[in-house]
């Protein structure tokens, strides 16, 4: 059964970053052509940092548990993916977490400078809101769906969540968090955009009210599941196996559920939000095979 669900998980994986990888690759080269100069390569180089594409999969996964079927749900997970991209650029900055590699390739700012990867970052986010409608118009959604769509994402990628979530993780640098003050940083930066992709996923197949509970619900769960995972693998993996310096928490002495409950307890944590997401489905009766394989594999991985 664990084998199979492995298998799955790394199945929608490759299917969506082949998938989302196409589509970011074309609007690589767009950008590169429409905004030109340094600006423009430092877009496509960003939009072509590879990566698991696991909000991508995730969004993809929601879609088709409650009944979605069409090949233009690429282009609204490719927008999430996007946001996603936009914060990774800004969080590589020296201001930030001064990183110099990026899934194994020097990160934008080092490709380029900062400044160039400032403003790449800040413009990914209408190249977002590009794709988000792009790929609304090729499932037929109406425009309040599409309003309704847009205010998830950038709410989630805003203060609200991601943003305010990276503001709160800087700000508890080198002093002790409490669990629930962690909690709320981990929901933020990384919860808050997976839990969206989730959402977003049940609002493009037009879910009922229960259903895209139940979807938002999993993707809560998950979400600081996720972080949690990140968590460990910063204490316990290497450079190599991250595609980017590991230990980069105890460096800076930042509070982490590492820290908090151990590795150990740490780890028990995060599969107890899995079980949970998948829970939320289930009662829902929202079919959770794949969303289940995905969950399995966000807090076992390795990389």
């Amino acid at each position: 059964m664990a084998e199979a669900a492995s298998a799955a998980a790394s199945d929608l994986l490759a299917e969506a970053r082949d998938g989302i990888d196409a589509v970011l690759g074309e609007w690589a080269v767009r950008l590169e052509q429409e905004v030109g100069g340094r600006h423009g390569q430092a877009l496509g180089y960003a939009l072509r940092t590879p990566g698991k594409r696991v909000r991508a999969a995730l969004l993809l996964s929601a879609y088709r548990s409650v009944g979605g079927r069409s090949a233009g749900i690429a282009g609204v997970a490719a927008a999430v993916e996007t946001v996603h991209t936009y914060s990774l650029v800004h969080d590589d900055l020296p201001c930030m977490d001064d990183d110099d590699l990026r899934r194994g390739r020097p990160t934008t700012h080092r490709a380029f400078d900062v400044p160039t990867a400032t403003q790449a970052g800040y413009l990914l986010v209408p190249v977002a809101a590009r794709l988000l409608a792009v790929g609304a118009r090729e499932l037929g959604l109406s425009l309040p769906t599409l309003g309704r769509m847009a205010a998830e994402l950038f709410q989630a990628g805003g203060i609200e969540g991601m943003v305010g979530g990276q503001w709160l993780d800087l700000d508890a640098e080198r002093r002790e968090l409490s669990l629930a003050e962690l909690t709320a940083v981990h929901r933020g930066k990384t919860g808050a955009l997976i839990r969206a992709a989730c959402t977003l996923g049940g609002m493009a197949a037009e879910a009922d009210a229960a259903q895209l509970a139940a979807l938002t619900a999993y993707g809560e769960d998950i979400g600081l599941a996720f972080q949690i995972a990140d968590d460990v693998l910063d204490a316990t993996g290497t450079s190599e196996e991250l595609g980017k310096p590991a230990g980069r928490d105890a460096q800076h002495r930042k509070s982490t559920y590492v820290v908090l409950r151990g590795i150990d307890g740490a780890r028990a944590e995060a599969q107890r939000l899995a079980q949970s997401a998948v829970a939320h489905l289930d009662q829902a009766r929202v079919p959770s095979e794949a969303m289940g394989a995905l969950a399995g594999y966000i807090v076992s991985r390795t990389s």
